[in-house]
């Protein structure tokens, strides 16, 4: 028997919501199955199963407010016996963890009342009323059974409103889990110039190849061209926790999306280094949507490796970011600048760009993060290896 857990959704998590199960006791799980959907401050979150098994017991029920770590459900794994029935333990017995405190300086977490259970709502009608900033528990539902369906949300954006307190909620939670990378990570700076002309006159001609549908956004080679970059210095790579750092085989980049209610989510590309440039930029088009429209999956926020931030489209020249714990480094882009560049004997007005980093002292110094910024510069003078 193995305990499904309140999982940490980010940094700046402490409690969720259970909002409702999406599998019932003896249904079969597999590995990568959404479970359960949870609300956090960043939206509505659907978990999924890390094993193989059967849905033994549910402890919790929805509308509890849960702290990282408690025990939400039982999964019996293959070849286990199944359990007779007993009392249901309370599920203050089921915390294996310390629960986490929040700072006192940030306000607690308050999060929307969620319905009760008769009160049904679909989904996606869920996820579509997070994105509208709509409360489903003021709607009335005109689905089977009296469910919330899309239609029904739709129809209340003309009247409804968001609530007043949700940006300035997520502010101040983002803010103390910010505060905490500073204060307990040794941060180190890190910005390079770098001529991305050969990379955009390739990308330009490559996108007369392709139907407007399929065409890349330079931000999808700045994100490959990261993620390859990555193999040569692991210490970037991977997770600082009690036992110290930890490399990662694998490359997840967290890209760092702003969200319609305020604030920002970093969710996290599987394996962008392994993704040809077309699939990686389907992946991304589908992890800003769904980020922005409250559908992400809980592997998406806990398994990021490393986290992209570009600024660009904001016109910044450079950008200086905050390392998310667990991680042990950050990637930022400004905008791309024309700048006069020594070219052979001449000076020519070319494309440039300023990637930064910030890496932590604690696994890496300053020459492992120049050489991973000249590599990084490297890489985009060839963009036909991407």
């Amino acid at each position: 028997m193995s305990e499904f857990k309140m999982p940490v959704l980010g940094a700046d998590m402490d409690y969720g919501t259970l909002v409702e199960w999406l599998k019932k006791p003896g249904d079969p799980v597999a590995r990568g199955d959404i479970i359960a959907v949870v609300e956090t401050q960043k939206g509505a979150i659907e978990v999924e199963a890390f094993e193989n098994g059967t849905l033994e017991t549910l402890i919790t029920k929805p509308g509890e407010r849960l702290p990282v770590g408690v025990t939400m459900a039982i999964i019996r794994g293959p070849g286990e016996t199944a359990q007779a029935p007993s009392g249901a333990a309370p599920a203050s017995a089921t915390v294996s963890a310390p629960v986490p405190q929040a700072p006192a300086a940030v306000a607690p977490f308050r999060p929307a009342r969620q319905p009760p259970p008769a009160h049904r709502v679909s989904p996606a009608a869920r996820r579509r009323a997070t994105e509208l900033g709509i409360d489903v528990e003021t709607l009335a539902g005109t689905g089977p059974g009296g469910a919330v369906s899309i239609a029904d949300v739709e129809a209340a954006t003309s009247r409804a409103a968001p609530p007043p307190t949700q940006a300035a909620t997520m502010r101040d939670v983002i803010g103390a889990a910010m505060a905490r990378s500073k204060r307990e990570i040794p941060h180190y700076y890190l910005s390079h110039t770098i001529e991305l002309e050969p990379a955009l006159r390739w990308l330009e001609a490559e996108n007369l190849k392709r139907t407007v549908a399929e065409r890349l956004l330079y931000g999808v080679l700045l994100l490959k061209a990261t993620a390859l970059t990555l193999r040569g210095v692991p210490e970037l790579n991977g997770y600082f926790a009690g036992n110290g750092f930890k490399t990662s085989a694998a490359i997840h980049l967290g890209v760092a999306i702003s969200i319609r209610q305020g604030g920002l989510i970093a969710p996290a590309i599987h394996d962008a280094d392994k993704q040809s440039l077309t699939d990686l930029m389907v992946s991304f088009r589908d992890l800003v949507r769904r980020a922005r429209a409250g559908g992400l999956r809980s592997s998406e926020l806990s398994d990021g490796t490393i986290t992209v931030s570009s600024l660009g489209e904001q016109g910044v020249e450079g950008v200086f970011p905050v390392i998310y714990p667990p991680q042990v480094a950050i990637i930022g882009f400004g905008a791309v600048l024309r700048r006069p560049w020594v070219v052979g004997d001449a000076i020519l007005a070319r494309r440039v760009i300023t990637a930064s980093l910030a890496g932590d002292h604690r696994v890496s110094d300053g020459h492992r993060g120049a050489r991973f910024l000249a590599a990084l510069g490297r890489l985009l003078q060839e963009p036909e290896k991407l």
